[in-house]
C-alpha cells in the first residue's frame, strides 16, 4: 500500500512524493551509474543502463531493486502496490523485454528519459508471472506513477499487453486496480473542471478542480485506497500553490501527512516505513524513514556522471532533533 502526490510549484519544479507502506523498512537512497549492467531475475538476460539515476532501492541478485527515483533527464518513476490488478504474462514472446513486475521502475529510469519515450517503447517490454521464471519472483502486483520535465504525468498498469498509459493530471495515485472508479468516487468531494471531465486539461494545470467544496462532505480519515486517494486528492486541490522547490517539499510533506500510516501492528501489518520525492528538475531526492522527524537529501551533481560504482547512503531510522541546550 502506497499514495503518490504529485505537486507542481509556480517557478516550474515538478516534485514527485510519496508514502511506501510495507512491513520493514528494505530501502535506502541509492546511486545508479550509466553504463551499469545488471541481470534481470526473471531470465537472467543482462541489460546494460544507459542513464544514471538516484531514488531509493536495496540490492537483490545481480541487480537494484529501484522502489523510486530520477534519473539525469529529468524522468521520474515509482512503483506502488496494485492490489488484484496486476494481469501478468505466464509466457514470454519472443523478441521483448521479460522483466519481473519490481524490475520494472528501474528499467525505466535506466532507459528513457521522457514519458513519450517510454510510450514508444511500452509495447516491447513484458511484465512476467512466476510461471517460467529462471529464480523464485513471486508475483508483484504492482502499477506505476510516472512524471518528466514536461509536466506529463501517466499511470502505467499492467492489466493487459501491450500495457498502455493513462494519463493523470490529478496526479494522485493509490492502490485501487480500477483508477476511473476513484475518480468516480473523488467527484462526491470535489467538483471537476469542464477540461477535466473532456480529458482536455494542459500540461502543468495545478488544478483540476472548481474550487468550490461548499456542501460537498469531507473525506474519512481511512487507511484503504480509496481513503487514502480522495483524501491526498481533496486536500492536494486545497492547499496554496507553492512557490518554489522547497515551498513544493514543504507542502508535499503535509499532504502526506493526511495519508501517512501509523505504526499499528495489532491491526495492520504494514505501515509507511519511509517517505520520499524527487525533483524532476534539480535532480534531487528527499528520503524521510519512520523513526526521522526530519528529510535527508540526495542530489544528482554533475561530478557523479562520471562515477562506475552504485553507491549506497545508509540512513539512521531514529530520532534525530537539534537540542536547543548545544
Amino acid at each position: 500500500m502506497c499514495t503518490s502526490i504529485l505537486q507542481l510549484t509556480r517557478d516550474g519544479r515538478h516534485i514527485l512524493a510519496r508514502t511506501m507502506d510495507w512491513h520493514r523498512l528494505a530501502v535506502q537512497p541509492v546511486f545508479v551509474p550509466r553504463n551499469f549492467r545488471w541481470q534481470s531475475v526473471f531470465d537472467n538476460r543482462w541489460h546494460t543502463s544507459r542513464y544514471a539515476m538516484i531514488g531509493g532501492g536495496g540490492a537483490h541478485h545481480h541487480e537494484i531493486d529501484v522502489s523510486d527515483g530520477v534519473n539525469e533527464q529529468g524522468l521520474s518513476v515509482q512503483k506502488l502496490t496494485f492490489a488484484n490488478g496486476s494481469q501478468l504474462v505466464d509466457h514470454p514472446t519472443p523478441g521483448k523485454v521479460h522483466l519481473a513486475p519490481y524490475e520494472f521502475s528501474y528499467y525505466l529510469l535506466a532507459n528513457f528519459g521522457t514519458v513519450a519515450e517510454i510510450e514508444d517503447h511500452l509495447a516491447e517490454i513484458e511484465l512476467m508471472s512466476r510461471q517460467f521464471a529462471v529464480n523464485p519472483i513471486g508475483d508483484a502486483e504492482l502499477h506505476f506513477a510516472v512524471v518528466d520535465r514536461t509536466g506529463r504525468t501517466v499511470v502505467i498498469e499492467p492489466t493487459h499487453f501491450p500495457m498502455t498509459m493513462r494519463e493523470n493530471p490529478l496526479g494522485v495515485v493509490t492502490n485501487s486496480k480500477d483508477f476511473e472508479v476513484q475518480l468516480s468516487r473523488l467527484g462526491q468531494y470535489v467538483t471537476y473542471t469542464d477540461d477535466f471531465l473532456a480529458g482536455t486539461v494542459p500540461l502543468n494545470t495545478p488544478r483540476v478542480t472548481t474550487g468550490k467544496f461548499s456542501g460537498k462532505p469531507v473525506p474519512s480519515g481511512s487507511f484503504t485506497p480509496g481513503g487514502r486517494f480522495a483524501r491526498a486528492a481533496y486536500y492536494k486541490e486545497r492547499v496554496d500553490f507553492p512557490e518554489d522547490e522547497a515551498a513544493g517539499i514543504i507542502s508535499a510533506w503535509h499532504l502526506l501527512n493526511s495519508v501517512t500510516v501509523p505504526q499499528s501492528h495489532r491491526y495492520r501489518p504494514t505501515y509507511s516505513v519511509y517517505r520520499a520525492a524527487t525533483s524532476c528538475e534539480s535532480l534531487t531526492y528527499y528520503f524521510q524513514p519512520y523513526n526521522r522527524l526530519d528529510v535527508v537529501k540526495l542530489q544528482l551533481t554533475p561530478a557523479m556522471l562520471t562515477a562506475t560504482e552504485p553507491k549506497f547512503y545508509p540512513v539512521a531510522n531514529t530520532l534525530q532533533v537539534t537540542s536547543l541546550n548545544e
